[in-house]
């Protein structure tokens, strides 16, 4: 072996050493959080303050580690594709003996890279994230002043060649990548099912528009607002909600909202209130948005405005519905049930009828009643008896459909709809005999 071959294997491991630390340091600082930073610094640690300093401008310095691990990297390759081709073609060689030499250079360098500068590193920096990021922050902190704005011009002329909107930071930071990092969590046993569930839902608020979690119209309870204290309660109290739209005229004229516990402190405090004082006297004002609104945007608003409860209008102007802080919870966390909501199964009754929930899929009725009822425009058995009934189902309300009798039950549960229908085969009626009989 030559001196030159030696001196350029030496220099090819330690560029691969140098790209390795770098991945590493990648991986440590794009996972690292600000707040373990503060507290590191409040310890005195070494390293701790120039950490605090990479995270303030965290895209900055991950740009430059990653342009520095390139350079280490690629002149890694170069310089070891330059060597074995050399080594098996001496002098000038043909294109027959160059051809080996440049995949085995290929494969040599694609384990190298992989394991070497990818896998190996990343999985040391994230598992000890901590110490490589305190050792490297300052390092990087200096090289970064050094290479000075070149990392973002780099960034900019990629953007430039890219078609659509580019990243101004570079795209090394996505909601897809938190995404993944979710999924692998919950791969890794890090995390449960219900969490990774959760912190799924909590990207999808900004997809999720108002008009897909609020309370319909139909199932809207409202009152005038001329009406009296005293019938106030008893609405409130027969629906079982606390809150209450105030209207006017009718739902599309709402003034406001009356709430339970106002009504009760006011009739407390002056029994004669609840027959001489109106609705209008109690009632609060009322917070009104778009159906379009991003949900997001929507639990920022009521949380600045300190409102649980908002109507949600149309296009024209009309109330499309109510929307609580509660819809938009379970919309992170699930179905929320309280005393009112009651685990609904499909029950089978003596009388021969079977219970379901009145979101029971039409689908799923041929499993149970080998009937097959196909209608693209509903999903659920109440939506089925709506569209035959043609008004919303109340109590008692019945219909039968394709040799099947629905009939809504009491309503109950937090937005006072009907919770369930009992479902009974109807038979067909018995044809008349009209022989005459014979002598």
């Amino acid at each position: 072996m030559s001196a030159h071959t030696f001196w350029v294997l030496v220099l090819i491991a330690v560029l691969v050493l140098l790209a390795s630390l770098l991945s590493s340091a990648e991986a440590a600082l794009s996972s690292f959080s600000r707040a373990r930073a503060q507290e590191l610094a409040a310890e005195r640690r070494p390293g701790a303050r120039s950490l605090l300093g990479v995270l303030e401008d965290a895209p900055r310095v991950v740009n430059t580690t990653i342009l520095l691990r390139l350079i280490a990297e690629i002149s890694a390759i170069v310089n070891a594709t330059v060597l074995i081709v050399d080594g098996l073609a001496p002098g000038l060689g043909g294109t027959a003996t160059r051809w080996p030499a440049m995949l085995l250079t290929i494969g040599a360098m694609v384990l190298v890279s992989f394991v070497a500068v990818g896998v190996g590193p990343r999985t040391l920096g994230r598992q000890h994230s901590e110490m490589v990021a305190l050792a490297s922050s300052g390092i990087l902190l200096a090289l970064t002043t050094i290479l000075g704005p070149l990392p973002r011009v780099l960034i900019l002329v990629g953007n430039a060649l890219t078609p659509g909107e580019g990243f101004r930071e570079g795209p090394f930071a996505s909601e897809a990548e938190l995404r993944e990092l979710v999924d692998l969590a919950e791969a890794s046993s890090l995390i449960e099912t219900d969490e990774s569930k959760m912190l799924h839902s909590v990207f999808e608020l900004s997809d999720t528009i108002v008009r897909e979690v609020m309370v319909p119209r139909t199932d809207v309870v409202s009152i005038e607002q001329t009406k009296t204290l005293r019938q106030a309660m008893s609405l409130l109290l027969r629906s079982g909600f606390s809150r209450l739209p105030v209207v006017d005229e009718d739902l599309d004229d709402v003034v406001g909202f009356a709430y339970l516990k106002d009504i009760t402190k006011r009739v407390f405090d002056r029994q004669d209130a609840q027959s001489t004082e109106r609705v209008e006297s109690v009632m609060r004002s009322a917070l009104f948005v778009p159906d379009t609104k991003p949900v997001d945007d929507l639990l920022r608003e009521m949380q600045a405005a300190r409102r649980h409860i908002a109507v949600v209008v149309d296009e024209y102007g009309g109330t499309a519905g109510i929307v609580t802080i509660e819809d938009v919870l379970e919309e992170i966390v699930g179905e929320i049930t309280d005393e009112y909501d009651d685990e609904i199964q499909i029950v089978e009754l003596p009388d021969g009828s079977t219970r379901v929930p009145a979101r029971f899929a039409v689908d799923d009725l041929d499993e149970l009643f080998g009937v097959d009822i196909v209608d693209e425009e509903i999903d659920s058995v109440v939506g089925l008896m709506a569209k035959h009934l043609g008004k919303v189902p109340i109590p008692g309300s019945s219909v039968v459909v394709d040799g099947l009798r629905f009939t809504a039950e009491s309503a109950a549960g937090r937005r006072n709809r009907i919770e369930t229908v009992l479902i009974a085969t109807v038979e067909p009626p018995a044809e008349e005999d009209h022989d005459e009989p014979t002598d």
